[in-house]
């Protein structure tokens, strides 16, 4: 389901000729992603080449890549000698970065998210790339706005945020000096069953865990939405950047997504604090105009993530950290 592409994805790959490499394909969104570009490829039937690059630290991602048609590379995106043996390709999806152990190490978050777009922008001077960015470079946005928009200034809020910042600054850089066409993605928050800001509430609700009102609203695309609208990005890269806010269409309140879930699942939340009138939200219009309405409505993901957790289904261990209003990850 993640990775089946919508029509429109595969008219916008229509429109990008030739091979697509994915940079830091390993994480929680990349294989889906890159699945999803194997099968639009392969409804176009036009022969490209889909190369998914990671470290793989886990074989089994790189196996179920390769069993459904991606080629694979291990590869650190740091060392530059490796990063210039990479296959050639003229459509680039950046989707390296690290987030999670910033605070710990705060030095390695700034290479891998500013070092690495310079490294591979060298590399691909004359590709078309969708580098993913995050909604976090807004910082927090007063919830009567509606959100940040992709005008709007810029208020990263610690290490994380500053250095993806960085990342666009680096890629705004390479679009201007040796004319590289970019679109930058700025996303928050997809999910898909395993993990995501819903399947962290539904868990707490489900255990009951405090749910944490401290960021009392957010945004939420399911995964095969926003990956699709990755590829609808790739023929709207540009110099300078193009740059969209890809997340939902609707503001939600954690408040009530706690006491959606608690009576899905019978079990009251335990909500915890109070509401700011600030959070970590984006507007989504220029998406909207440009791709539509995600396909999957908060209602199905609602149902879906209950479903899944009280069946006592798979997930990643992998928490958002959603609530956390002071930038350190």
């Amino acid at each position: 389901m993640l990775s089946a592409p919508s029509e429109s994805a595969t008219r916008a790959l229509a429109d990008c000729a030739g091979d697509i490499i994915i940079l830091g394909a390993g994480g929680k969104m990349g294989p889906t992603l890159a699945r999803m570009l194997r099968r639009a490829s392969d409804a176009l039937a036009d022969g490209r080449r889909v190369i998914a690059v990671s470290r793989f630290e886990s074989g089994s991602v790189e196996t179920r890549l390769n069993y459904a048609g991606v080629e694979t590379v291990k590869c650190d995106l740091l060392d530059r000698d490796a990063v210039a043996r990479l296959p050639g390709a003229a459509n680039v999806v950046f989707m390296a970065g690290q987030k999670f152990g910033t605070s710990g190490n705060p030095a390695t978050t700034w290479a891998m998210n500013v070092l690495v777009p310079a490294i591979a922008a060298e590399r691909y001077p004359d590709a078309r790339f969708v580098a993913f960015s995050t909604g976090n470079v807004y910082g927090l946005t007063s919830v009567a706005s509606g959100g940040s928009r992709e005008t709007g200034t810029l208020a990263p809020v610690g290490d994380y945020a500053q250095s993806c910042v960085g990342r666009e600054r680096v890629f705004e850089h390479y679009s201007a000096s040796r004319a590289t066409p970019v679109a930058i993605v700025r996303l928050n928050y997809a999910v898909d069953l395993r993990y995501g800001i819903l399947t962290d509430i539904a868990l707490a609700v489900w255990r009951g865990e405090p749910v944490s009102l401290a960021m009392g609203h957010v945004n939420v695309i399911w995964q095969r939405d926003a990956n699709a609208r990755a590829i609808q990005c790739l023929p709207l890269a540009s110099t300078p950047p193009f740059v969209v806010n890809v997340t939902g269409s609707a503001m939600l309140s954690v408040r009530e997504i706690a006491e959606r879930f608690g009576k899905i699942l019978g079990k009251p939340p335990q909500l915890v604090g109070r509401e700011a009138p600030d959070a970590l939200i984006a507007n989504s219009g220029k998406a909207t105009e440009l791709f539509g309405e995600p396909e999957t409505s908060v209602d199905t993901m609602i149902a879906w993530t209950a479903e899944w957790i009280s069946e006592g289904r798979p997930l990643l261990g992998k928490p958002t950290h959603f609530a956390a209003r002071d930038g350190a990850f």
